[in-house]
């Protein structure tokens, strides 16, 4: 496949733009269908965001990087992750500009919420572990990718706890939005899980395809793989996170909003050891170029500014923006123009 696209460019773009398409399509409808099995489930939008939503609209990321790296192509691998989680938290901006009442990390601040952020800088911090420590192999694969998916394991389990007998509160004022102010959808529970289940198989194989259109365009136009997962596959791949984040805001479910970034975040990370997996010439940690780990720290400053911004809950900025919003803008347009220069 990679051979046909790379000798006919005009399919390669075609195909890259009509898979950008599915995934934006089928972003927009799962957003309603998580809200709707958050609230009847009984879950809660923050950790349903988190957990099955924000994995779901990870899909098309973690199909392009365990496929690429299956192909022996390290880079562009890792780059889509982390170059994916940086775009993310980049979208919650937009998501800002567009909640007229408040900033979002004031209004939507919960409990869940900080602890999905506390574990989601674990997690980078333990992927950036792998990429800079000495190279370790165990059965095929770096030990830091098994440490990561039982990290990631232990914190759902904190998150789960922490929203059933929580210990402290977000005070609440006149800008915040609980999840008890919005309405319950109604619908046959079966019908919402089956239609959820389809959009997100059509987000998987569109993610496939990125994938192969990915490899390829880095081929047709000779920029390296850093570059094209970085600014094309991974920002292809994370359109359901800006959907999703923007047309929660719109519908006022906040948390979910949030939860879904930075549980995708999260997740988004462990595309690191699905595709160390997936990679057969040893560790992919080290695989990679001296970019992705800069970026993957540019990550963990981000999130540290995000966790800042919930933890501070200041109401109001310059037009509408945080300084934490700010800096997280700054910190992608650096990882931008580093990755490119």
């Amino acid at each position: 496949m990679i051979d046909l696209f790379v000798g006919w460019p005009a399919a390669t773009y075609i195909s890259f733009a009509i898979c950008t398409v599915i995934i934006l399509f089928a972003g927009v409808r799962i957003t309603r269908l998580a809200d709707a099995l958050g609230k009847r489930t009984g879950i809660g939008s923050a950790l349903f965001g988190a957990v099955l939503l924000g994995g779901t609209t990870s899909l098309p990321g973690i199909i392009t990087s365990v496929s690429t790296a299956w192909q022996g192509y390290a880079d562009l691998a890792v780059s889509n992750a982390v170059g994916g989680i940086a775009a993310q938290t980049t979208f919650l901006i937009f998501a800002d500009m567009i909640y007229r009442r408040a900033n979002l990390e004031h209004a939507a601040a919960s409990l869940e919420n900080l602890v999905q952020c506390t574990l989601l800088i674990a997690l980078l911090s333990i992927a950036l572990v792998g990429l800079t420590g000495p190279e370790v192999i165990l059965f095929a694969i770096h030990p830091v990718s098994i440490i990561l998916l039982l990290a990631y394991g232990f914190g759902l389990r904190l998150i789960s706890d922490t929203q059933h007998q929580p210990l402290w509160f977000a005070s609440n004022t006149k800008e915040t939005k609980p999840e008890s102010e919005i309405s319950i959808p109604e619908g046959k529970l079966s019908t919402l899980w089956w239609k959820f289940s389809g959009y997100a198989v059509a987000i998987a194989f569109a993610g496939y395809g990125i994938g192969e259109t990915g490899i390829a365009i880095a081929n047709i136009t000779g920029l390296s793989e850093t570059v094209v997962g970085t600014l094309f596959t991974s920002v292809a791949t994370s359109l359901p996170e800006l959907v999703t984040v923007l047309f929660a805001v719109r519908m006022g479910a906040l948390t979910l909003a949030v939860g879904d970034i930075i549980g995708g975040n999260s997740f988004d990370v462990l595309f690191l050891a699905f595709s160390d997996f997936a990679y057969q010439d040893g560790s992919i940690y080290h695989a990679t170029t001296q970019d992705t780990a800069f970026i993957l720290t540019i990550n963990l400053l981000m999130s540290t500014v995000l966790l800042l911004g919930l933890l501070r809950r200041k109401r109001n900025g310059i037009g509408n923006i945080g300084f934490e919003g700010f800096m997280v803008l700054i910190l992608y347009v650096l990882a931008v123009v580093v990755v490119t220069s």
